[in-house]
């Protein structure tokens, strides 16, 4: 959750260059508008990590768990899928470069934001290269975490709701288990 929180924040602020709203009319690049941040990294990974907390029991036995991890399943598909979306349009972000004015023109002046001897180029707004270059790569490193962790977690709930936690369980004169089998033949016991 606060991976989202950061994404959603970053967004927001690629919404305001130089901490103003006098660029915001046309002269924002299309990532901007995309809202990688906001749509992908924020929102679709809070609604994933609050389905995912949020799981409680619903039913009984081998299946009732078994068919409890399937939501699982489909909200860390879907977290998944946001932090994807949210690296593609920040990495696009950066290679394309922001819109500035140049010459009284507003255009993408910038195939490559990261030759720095440049960047002075942009007349407005003020700052609005290193701005871009700060915000898009604090979203892909956050997206990309985003995506570690939702895939992680896919592979978790898959097996479990494949495998499941039913188990059989010996127990022995006072009460100790004694050992547990488990239901996947691939797995060990």
């Amino acid at each position: 959750i606060p991976l989202s929180l950061n994404c959603i924040v970053v967004n927001a602020l690629l919404l305001v260059p130089d901490g103003k709203t006098t660029w915001t009319n046309n002269n924002l690049s299309l990532q901007v508008w995309l809202m990688g941040g906001f749509i992908g990294g924020g929102l679709m990974i809070r609604i994933s990590a609050i389905q995912a907390v949020g799981m409680g029991c619903c039913g009984a036995g081998c299946c009732g768990n078994r068919y409890r991890m399937l939501p699982s399943v489909f909200s860390s598909t879907f977290g998944m899928l946001g932090a994807i979306y949210c690296q593609l349009v920040s990495g696009a972000g950066l290679q394309i470069g922001p819109k500035c004015l140049i010459n009284n023109k507003w255009d993408y002046h910038f195939e490559e934001t990261f030759n720095n001897t440049l960047w002075d180029l942009c007349e407005a707004p003020p700052h609005m290269v290193p701005w871009n270059v700060m915000l898009f790569s604090v979203l892909v490193v956050a997206s990309s975490l985003e995506t570690v962790l939702c895939g992680i977690q896919l592979v978790n709930v898959t097996i479990g709701a494949f495998c499941g936690d039913c188990r059989k369980k010996e127990v022995g004169q006072h009460g100790v288990e004694l050992g547990r089998e488990s239901t996947c033949s691939w797995l060990p016991p």
